[in-house]
């Protein structure tokens, strides 16, 4: 059930960016002018380019994205913490193995917070959760996030006492179920993860049986709408998705009870 979840996961999601609309856009006008619907292109091809344009110009996923990462409050007041949860997605796995260095990707915050957090509480443990999230890794990863994160930890002269690592699992849900042996849930753990990703994790913690969870939000996509109004349809495109894929991700963890 589980892994139906996740490729049922995986696929809707693909369907569900801007940019594979974009492109379906895109096939439709190319279709259109090979069987002479001539007006259907015209009308497809103005309604595709008006959408990029717009995308452009308008950081519309900050509309979407900036109600979920106000979820929670940045760098909330801390006093007793006995562990800090690191979740996977912070890194680029197969680049990292490849190149033979820590490579990340825009939710890299994730790292540095976490180590911040373990030097500014000494006693507490980091539990870095995550396998590999990628369809193609179904059968098995080549290489694991904890595995990248483990090195990138150590290297940073934290106590291999003090790390657990949790590698296999594949999506928010696992995280929490899988990293549940490792803990003891009773305790104060901070969980460290995106702003906007922050309202589906503590759900699912909570749900798999966590409880006395802090949420330390970081790696946040937007500011203020006026700020990002200019021409970046690469950036617009990509917090759109995230938006999208997001509030998704809520829905359906909410329907399934994760």
């Amino acid at each position: 059930m589980d892994t139906a979840f996740f490729i049922a996961s995986k696929l809707i999601g693909a369907l569900l960016r801007p940019d594979t609309w974009i492109i379906i856009g895109l096939a439709i006008v190319v279709l259109a002018l090979i069987t002479q619907r001539r007006r259907l292109a015209l009308w497809v091809g103005c309604l595709t380019l008006s959408v990029l344009v717009t995308l452009a110009i308008l950081p519309l996923g900050n509309l979407l994205l900036q109600p979920i990462e106000r979820s929670y409050p940045a760098n909330p007041p801390l006093s007793q913490v006995d562990g800090i949860i690191v979740l996977g997605g912070g890194e680029d796995a197969r680049a990292s193995a490849y190149w033979g260095q820590m490579q990340f990707n825009e939710g890299g915050d994730r790292f540095a917070a976490g180590i911040a957090l373990a030097r500014q509480f000494p006693d507490a443990r980091l539990l870095f959760t995550g396998g590999s999230g990628a369809l193609r890794d179904l059968a098995g990863a080549a290489v694991s996030e904890a595995s990248i994160a483990e090195q990138f930890f150590l290297d940073q002269d934290l106590n291999p006492e003090r790390l657990l690592l949790e590698s296999r699992s594949r999506n928010t849900a696992e995280n929490a179920s899988f990293s549940l042996a490792l803990a003891d849930p009773d305790e104060t753990w901070l969980v460290v993860t995106s702003a906007f990703h922050m309202p589906r994790a503590m759900r699912s913690f909570e749900a798999a049986g966590w409880s006395g969870l802090v949420a330390w939000p970081v790696d946040y996509r937007t500011s203020r709408f006026t700020d990002d109004i200019g021409w970046d349809l690469t950036r617009n495109l990509q917090v759109l998705n995230t938006a999208i894929r997001e509030q998704a991700g809520q829905l359906a963890y909410r329907l399934t009870g994760r």
